[in-house]
This record gives C-alpha cells, sequence and structure tokens, in this order.
C-alpha cells in the first residue's frame, strides 16, 4: 500500500557561505536518495529548514541542482528556543521530505550527518524513554523550579 510517509535528515555547516549550504544540503540529500530509494515523481513536497545563524542561501538550491525542479520546496527558519542550547544545533540545516511510498514508517531510514547525528542521538534517547525536559522560558524558571 502507497502512503506518504516523512523522511529527516540534517546536517551542518563550518561558516555561512553560500556554497557550503548548498554543497553540505546536496551531500545529505544525496544520502537520503540513497538510503531510500527516492525518486523525485514520488515526492510531494520538501520543507527545509535552517538554524538562525544561516541566512546566506536557501538550502533548497540543492534539491534544484538535483533535478527537483517539479518538486515544490520551502525553507524556514528553526524556532530560536531561549535556554534550548543544550538541543539547538549551530550552522544546521534539516529537510523534511514527504514521499509517496511503499516502504512502512520503520522501513523509512533517516539521515544526520556532520554535527547533526546528535539529533539522532537524542531520537535514540527519546526511544528508550528517556526524554528532554522543556526548555526555561527567558522570563521565568521551569514550573519544576517554582516553590
Amino acid at each position: 500500500m502507497t502512503a506518504v510517509r516523512g523522511i529527516r535528515g540534517a546536517t551542518t555547516v563550518e561558516v555561512d557561505d553560500p556554497e557550503g549550504i548548498v554543497d553540505a544540503t546536496g551531500e545529505m540529500l544525496s544520502a537520503l536518495i540513497e538510503a531510500n530509494g527516492i525518486d523525485p515523481e514520488q515526492v510531494a513536497g520538501a520543507w527545509f529548514t535552517t538554524s538562525p545563524d544561516l541566512h546566506s542561501e536557501f538550502p533548497a538550491v540543492a534539491a534544484r541542482r538535483l533535478g527537483w525542479v517539479d518538486v515544490p520546496l520551502i525553507c524556514g527558519q528553526e524556532m530560536d528556543v531561549p535556554y534550548a542550547n543544550t538541543r539547538s544545533i549551530p550552522r544546521c540545516v534539516r529537510v523534511l521530505i514527504l514521499v509517496n511510498t511503499e516502504r512502512s514508517q520503520r522501513e523509512v531510514h533517516h539521515v544526520y550527518l556532520r554535527g547533526a547525528r546528535a539529533i539522532k542521538e537524542e531520537l535514540e534517547r527519546a526511544r528508550s524513554g528517556r526524554l528532554p525536559e522543556p526548555a526555561t522560558a527567558v522570563h521565568g524558571p521551569r514550573p519544576s523550579e517554582v516553590h
């Protein structure tokens, strides 16, 4: 049965540089294509985000260079959550690709490269029941800190 599945990927770049962003994103997309047998005809759309410290180029340029000219693409920035810096990854490009596929959710392979491997580690902790604590708001303490 064909279903729409979300495939996640993330990578990092050394500096906020247009070619660096496009190259790293292209590497990540190529790894996702290989790991999941993605054909652009099966892609319903892709949503790219960058950490707030990246703004010199749209990561979707890499998908266009790979021939994804008819695939709907959009770019945005990740939330800049105060006090969540233990879970934030600097100079990070992320993607969520929506693909029509026969694969089950468990058969989908997400790819985390370079400094973004920390995302995979956090997901593995979450799967084992060790969920992250909510971030502390800028204007006050965590609820557990109120007496």
